[in-house]
């Protein structure tokens, strides 16, 4: 039978074992050393000598230094709760959750370097199968994390390097301007408030949740002015919400819009306005895309608008195709890009001409036109 101690007892063999803790693997896990002794008393003199002198050439740590990183995820998580919007909130949760904690939670800070950091993007890269945009975004939310940890531990925590996968620019599908034309006039034959919304979309350049959110409080035929100042999104549970909420893995949430220039007033065309008058709906609390106080998912739309571009014949198309299309027939028809930056909610007119001018083969052609040769 064993004698009582600190981590010493009596092996098979005869001997004395008394084990002590010598350091941490990388990932947190502790290392033991062991000590081995023809007496108990011999044993435990010789672990606490191994004590001291691991004690005397380890580095001084504090205890918080020990922690493992998903500590310091949780913690910074928990304060963007009030700086961020939900839908933020609840991405961020989403990649801690799913990506960054599974790989790094296990890991001390101080045991994060550069090497660290590119082979979890290649596990992301290779391994998962992610799209470089989506990896960038899960290495902007580690960084920042990280930065958080390094201020807790001034002058001893490493510098790290982040190398992020490029991301190629993919041209966006835009409607020719016949497609154009043809989608038009299925959505006014036999209009109804869906067919409305989507052709709203179509000559303003409304995003998806802009519109979903949109009430006919919201537009003023009068002034022919549609103001956003909501938007909705299908948005996953919380961990604490999907306890509460064991049927729904998701919930439907209205809120502020995507940013602060995202807060904007569209004036509307003459002939918009005139079609805004026919569908207008007494109730200032109704959507327009229902009539109603209930609003319609923007997964319902997108499968309304796939109905609408198929029966068509149009391919390739879904919610922000209308988007592009508007910013591009806007350009062709010589809209002032200042004034087309503000309709479309962009910060700046960089981010319209780098993501939403698109210009047809007939734009070019006639801009073409415009130069002048000396006669052959």
């Amino acid at each position: 039978m064993a004698r009582k101690g600190e981590n010493i007892f009596k092996r098979k063999d005869g001997r004395w074992e008394a084990r002590y803790v010598r350091g941490h693997e990388l990932s947190g896990k502790i290392k033991y050393g062991f000590c081995y002794g023809k007496t108990y008393r011999e044993a435990k003199d010789k672990v606490m000598k191994a004590r001291l002198d691991t004690q005397r050439q380890a580095k001084p740590q504090i205890s918080h230094e020990r922690r493992q990183f998903t500590f310091f995820c949780d913690e910074w998580l928990a304060l963007q709760r009030g700086e961020v919007r939900e839908s933020t909130y609840i991405k961020y949760s989403a990649i801690l959750e799913k990506h960054v904690k599974p790989t790094l939670g296990k890991y001390i800070p101080s045991a994060l370097n550069t090497k660290v950091i590119e082979d979890f993007k290649w596990k992301l890269l290779d391994l998962d199968s992610l799209a470089p945009k989506t990896v960038k975004d899960i290495l902007l939310v580690l960084r920042a994390v990280i930065n958080h940890t390094a201020k807790q531990f001034p002058g001893s925590f490493s510098a790290l390097e982040f190398h992020y996968p490029k991301i190629e620019k993919k041209e966006m599908r835009v409607l020719s301007s016949e497609e154009q034309r043809r989608l038009t006039v299925y959505l006014l034959s036999g209009m109804d408030s869906c067919q409305f919304g989507v052709l709203l979309a179509l000559y303003t350049g409304m995003r998806l949740g802009e519109l979903c959110a949109l009430r006919w409080g919201n537009i003023s035929v009068r002034e022919r002015t549609i103001k956003i100042c909501e938007t909705m999104q299908r948005l996953k549970n919380t961990a604490q919400e999907a306890e509460s909420k064991a049927e729904s893995k998701t919930k439907l949430w209205v809120g502020i819009p995507k940013s602060d220039t995202s807060y904007r007033m569209i004036p509307m065309s003459d002939c918009v306005a005139d079609l805004c008058g026919k569908m207008l709906k007494n109730d200032p609390d109704a959507y327009i895309l229902t009539g109603t106080k209930k609003p319609m998912d923007p997964r319902t739309l997108q499968y309304r608008l796939e109905k609408y571009t198929r029966e068509c014949g149009i391919e390739g198309v879904h919610f922000h195709t209308l988007r592009h299309s508007f910013a591009t027939r806007c350009v062709e028809a010589g809209f002032e890009l200042k004034s087309l930056s503000e309709v479309l909610g962009h910060a700046n007119t960089s981010i319209t001409l780098d993501r939403y001018v698109h210009s047809s083969l007939e734009l070019k052609r006639a801009n073409m036109n415009k130069l002048t040769f000396l006669p052959l």
